[in-house]
């Protein structure tokens, strides 16, 4: 996006913004008021005292203004707001940062790690063993790459890690693809190194701390807006990271119903490319980060976690890189699965950019949006039973795609173990006290495995998931060990520990995060 475009994105969002709150004077002022009061409260909040006194007065003389202002006064003012969300969602793309950034990263990561060996510092600066080379890249990438050409693409991946936007990122490059805008947690930016790479890949950003409903309405319009443009778009429909370890069932639509929105309007404008396609895709690790953190905050808030967690272990860079240590130790594979293309109706798009209905017959998508007079046109109850649709088949490519690890298995095998053992212990009790057993027999476990793995295999032949290659081929001892290894390896408290003939569950928070992952499958052991 150059300075041109982004003034131009820039105008259209403010624009639109201040037509659909300022359409007569007693809703102008009343959004006007709504929006001070919701960001005063919010500069309750602010940690930084010198911003906190800056925007407070900025507000305060808003509101003072506004007050005695005629109506035609307040429209100002409160377009001069909207200008300011809009100047701090707005990224900063650069196509020679992103050149940089896309060469210099992978080497520099792999220079730090393999640093302790004067041999494997020499295969590094070759090629070889690269971290980014663990990132597999399977499903509909061919499709994803033609439909690229031809249409609008919205990636909408499922959320595990604050370094999943990092991971998409790399493989989009890898396959040729041109950057995402995507919006990314202002806490993610704290990190002025981060931050400064961040808006240069095409980063927008979202503060998650402001609550006035224009503020949200700013972010969606850019979006929009930015996807009329022609630029493809990312975004986590999940919302924050999936606190459970659960893939996401539940989906936001405020964003999903946008890529109707510019459809609508890019037909209107007789765009010469008005198709906005949908790509799910999800994202698959051995171990995750931030687990110890995002389990904890779902268990004490029970669905009503922290909206924003700023002290987890992305915020950390001696965690980030310890964990990045392991996975590169481990020689764990990071699959990136792209699911079937979806118009914004849900239907499933070849790649020819055909949509086909449930039914596999070829669908007219122009159809499913005109009015009587058989123009393109917005309606609002009919668009949202699209979106809602379109949610639904996000949602079932997400669990058709996912990649079951090691690590998923196992926790499931003993999780279960633990409460076939301990039936009158509920969730909470069973994850503090552990039961009346702290161990189980290897033998049991064993057993335990290979019957998780059997109803794994058989799910993953009826296509309902996918299966790590680990899984796939190798027999129950195989895979306990693998995930043993894994579990082990980077949480400060490893997860499970074999002593013996004895498996002991240490961590059994850590299990019931990791073995989520199976849960809203047909699962049977």
């Amino acid at each position: 996006m150059n300075a041109a475009e982004k003034e131009k994105l820039l105008t259209e969002v403010v624009q639109r913004t201040v037509d659909r709150w300022c359409r007569d004077p007693k809703t102008t002022e009343e959004a006007l008021f709504d929006t001070i009061y919701h960001e005063r409260r919010r500069l309750e909040g602010e940690k930084k005292k010198s911003v906190a006194k800056r925007d407070r007065a900025l507000y305060d003389r808003s509101y003072h203004q506004g007050l005695k202002a005629s109506a035609g006064t307040q429209r100002e003012i409160f377009r001069q707001i909207i200008q300011r969300f809009a100047n701090e969602v707005v990224g900063h793309f650069d196509p020679r940062v992103y050149a940089l950034s896309t060469r210099v990263i992978p080497v520099a990561m792999n220079l730090l790690l393999n640093s302790v060996s004067p041999l494997r510092l020499v295969e590094t600066l070759q090629g070889a063993n690269s971290l980014i080379d663990q990132l597999d890249l399977e499903g509909q990438t061919h499709t994803l790459k033609r439909l690229a050409r031809q249409a609008t693409i919205v990636l909408v991946p499922t959320h595990s890690s604050n370094l999943d936007s990092i991971m998409i990122g790399f493989g989009l490059y890898r396959l040729g693809l041109p950057p995402f805008t995507y919006g990314a947690g202002l806490n993610l930016f704290s990190n002025r190194l981060v931050g400064f790479f961040m808006h240069n890949l095409g980063a927008y950003k979202v503060d998650r701390r402001k609550q006035a409903a224009v503020y949200k309405d700013v972010l969606k319009t850019y979006a929009g807006c930015s996807m009329e443009m022609g630029f493809h778009n990312l975004f986590f429909p999940g919302g924050t990271r999936s606190r459970s370890g659960a893939v996401e069932s539940s989906l936001k639509r405020g964003l999903l119903g946008m890529g109707l929105d510019a459809y609508v309007n890019n037909l209107r404008a007789k765009a010469k490319k008005p198709d906005v396609f949908i790509v799910p895709c999800t994202i698959n690790y051995q171990l995750v980060l931030e687990a110890e953190t995002l389990i904890a905050d779902h268990l004490k808030a029970q669905g009503k976690s922290r909206f924003i967690i700023e002290d987890d272990e992305f915020s950390k860079p001696r965690r980030v890189f310890e964990f990045i240590q392991q996975l590169f130790s481990l020689h764990s594979r990071i699959h990136l699965m792209f699911g079937q293309a979806l118009d914004v109706f849900g239907n499933q798009v070849d790649d020819q950019g055909v949509s086909h209905d449930h039914r596999g017959r070829p669908v007219d998508r122009t159809r499913y949006v005109l009015d009587s007079q058989g123009q393109p046109a917005v309606d609002a109850q009919r668009d949202r039973e699209y979106t809602r649709e379109l949610a639904r088949s996000i949602s079932e490519s997400y669990h058709q795609n996912t990649v079951i690890k090691s690590t998923n298995l196992v926790s499931r095998a003993v999780f279960d173990l633990l409460k076939e053992h301990n039936p009158d212990l509920d969730l909470f009790r069973l994850l503090r006290t552990g039961g009346a057993e702290e161990s189980f027999s290897l033998q049991e476990v064993y057993g335990r495995i290979e019957r998780t793995l059997t109803t794994a295999r058989s799910l993953a032949q009826q296509g309902q998931l996918k299966l790590d290659k680990t899984l796939a081929d190798k027999d129950t001892v195989a895979v306990a060990s693998e995930a043993l290894a894994h579990l082990g390896s980077y949480h400060r408290k490893p997860a499970l520990e074999r002593r013996g003939d004895r498996l002991f569950h240490q961590d059994r928070k850590l299990l019931l995060y990791y073995q989520n992952r199976l849960s809203g499958f047909a699962w049977e052991g």
